[in-house]
């Protein structure tokens, strides 16, 4: 049992130096290319010590080691979507605009939002781990799946915290978080859906909210595999976490100004 827990905690240390590689250092190159390069090589020995260590103290008898728990990611069904909801009829939105853990905590704190899970969505790789994400090879987004009541908040008001809350004109990138898992993208599940999101991209367009085009993808819904636990509620559960602080925490107080009217009381 003592190992086990040995392994676990091993197994959390690397994902959390993957999310601060993958996340957060990338800020720091902008404030100082010495400190980005020191800090960046710093965490990736660290991160292969932690291999190294797990490697050595793995169990050569297959019979010491505890039977293979269930994929952390899973295909997400109607089941795990609804599971611990109950009430009216709930409907879907998967939208994807970045850092999951930025869209998670706007999206929480709408009125008829009943639950919103982080996850991989839009790729070829099956049951994705975020390391395999962050490597840009498995054609996956970083999405959120958001459940509402639509007798409480519509798929209109959804996608106007959608376009408000992220920029839509930089391919693969927002901010500091660059690749193709951070492309904004709107997946939609059936025709009403679809034709929302095409109507407001266009009428956004010819508005020149923006004053370059809108990249946004809009595409049918075709899979999604819930992230990492560590990822789910991430703000909530860590306020005080540097990338919270200072990156999600200002975003959201001025999205709590704008959308007064909409957030839970």
């Amino acid at each position: 049992m003592i190992f086990l827990h040995f392994l676990n905690l091993i197994s959390v240390s690397k994902d959390i130096l993957m999310c601060f590689l993958n996340k957060i250092l990338p800020g720091l190159y902008l404030l100082n290319e010495d400190v980005y390069i020191m800090q960046k090589n710093f965490l990736l020995s660290a991160l292969s010590a932690i291999c190294l260590v797990a490697c050595a103290a793995a169990p050569s008898d297959e019979n010491d080691i505890a039977p293979k728990p269930t994929p952390k990611n899973q295909t997400m069904t109607t089941e795990f979507i609804n599971s611990n909801l109950t009430g009216p009829k709930l409907d879907t939105a998967t939208f994807g605009e970045g850092c999951f853990w930025c869209t998670e905590a706007f999206f929480q704190r709408i009125n008829g939002v009943e639950k919103v899970v982080s996850g991989y969505g839009g790729g070829f790789v099956e049951n994705p781990t975020y390391e395999q994400v962050c490597d840009k090879n498995t054609g996956h987004i970083e999405l959120c799946r958001i459940i509402y009541d639509p007798s409480k908040v519509s798929y209109d008001e959804l996608l106007e915290v959608f376009w408000k809350t992220h920029d839509p004109t930089t391919m693969d990138q927002q901010g500091n978080d660059v690749g193709p898992q951070y492309r904004s993208a709107i997946f939609y599940h059936n025709a009403d859906q679809k034709a929302k999101a095409e109507k407001y991209k266009a009428e956004l367009d010819k508005s020149g909210a923006w004053s370059k085009p809108i990249v946004t993808v809009i595409e049918p819904f075709n899979n999604f595999y819930p992230a990492e636990n560590y990822h789910q509620n991430y703000y909530n559960s860590n306020q005080n976490q540097g990338y919270c602080r200072f990156v999600i925490q200002p975003k959201l107080e001025k999205f709590e100004k704008v959308f007064k009217a909409k957030l839970k009381h």
